[in-house]
């Protein structure tokens, strides 16, 4: 199954035409139709739908230490929560280490990767088999180059999934903003549970459509948390690629995930079983929000601890319902 090129050599035509962003995630949704699997909620036609409950705003998150390792023995009372500055009132709270794991693998095959394309391979297919249970977790397969594609649909087969990362070969430009918003609008925002982009990209980008805004816009409606490992230049032979860099690490942070810069190529899989060890290790809490207001606004979310020199990874905040 494929993001037709077809599909979205007409789409790209018709964006230029469009100044905003509700009537491209439309556009996007109706060509989603016949290019993903020929199924979508009927709920997704809206923009304004939100994945938050509208009463109850759940946040999943992490904490490390100053060292990076991750914090597991906090507890309700070590935690306060503010909502654009304002403390709210925690209602649920619990230690999530066994959720169910929803995860688009989104890889870079663009010429600029080439060299290091084995190693993405090779470190993707052994995170895939540490990380999917048969019968509770789930992934998918989607490359982008010059074009977009769903070389494999959900699936709690490693194996399958294997296979599809092994046919892949890199080649044309980079359509990196257009892949994972495609990612979080048709395929992860309509899932339950823990919902997970693994970005594996140099951070370039010259022919998305979308934009970083665009972008960071969906992943927080769909609540999903984005993972990002680097292949550009600045990890592997320590030249600094600033605007690449900071890309990759505001995609991750806004959303509540983590982006990784390895130094060598072999080091990739070190970065894989870093990000399998921190989503068995995850917090969740929820709060209803004492801003009764439906007006559509992004609403920042932060999380303190009583505890000195930790850090809490969570997305940055949440839309408002409208209407």
């Amino acid at each position: 199954m494929l993001f037709s090129r077809r599909t979205l050599t007409a789409l790209t035509v018709c964006l230029f035409l469009v100044p905003e962003v509700p009537l491209q995630v439309s556009l996007y949704s109706q060509a989603s139709k016949n290019v993903l699997d020929g199924k979508t909620d009927k709920s997704e036609k809206n923009p304004d739908n939100l994945v938050v409950n509208v009463d109850l705003i759940n946040v999943l998150f992490t904490v490390t230490d100053r060292k990076g390792k991750l914090v597991t023995d906090l507890d309700k009372s070590n935690l306060k929560l503010y909502e654009d500055n304002k403390l709210q009132n925690i209602t649920n709270f619990s230690k999530e280490t066994d959720l169910p794991l929803t995860i688009a693998l989104v890889i870079d095959t663009s010429t600029s990767i080439r060299e290091r394309f084995k190693f993405e391979q090779e470190a993707a297919i052994d995170f895939l088999y540490r990380t999917i249970r048969p019968k509770k977790d789930k992934a998918l397969l989607v490359t982008f180059d010059s074009a977009i594609e769903l070389v494999q649909d959900y699936t709690d087969n490693p194996e399958v999934l294997s296979k599809a990362i092994r046919q892949i070969r890199p080649g044309g430009g980079t359509k990196m903003l257009d892949a994972i918003y495609l990612a979080c609008q048709e395929k992860l925002k309509s899932e339950l549970g823990r919902k997970i982009l693994i970005l594996i990209s140099d951070g370039d980008d010259n022919l998305s459509l979308e934009t970083l805004t665009s972008t960071l816009e969906i992943a927080q409606k769909s609540d999903v948390a984005i993972f990002a490992i680097s292949t550009n230049s600045s990890g592997f032979f320590g030249i600094t690629a600033p605007k690449a860099d900071k890309i990759l690490k505001r995609l991750a942070e806004e959303t509540g995930g983590r982006a990784f810069f390895p130094f060598k190529a072999e080091d990739l899989s070190a970065s894989f079983q870093d990000i399998g060890a921190e989503l068995r290790s995850q917090y969740s809490l929820a709060y209803r929000s004492s801003n009764p207001g439906r007006d559509g606004s992004f609403r920042s979310i932060k999380i303190e601890t009583d505890r000195k020199n930790l850090k809490v990874k969570a997305r940055k905040g949440y839309y408002a319902p409208r209407g």
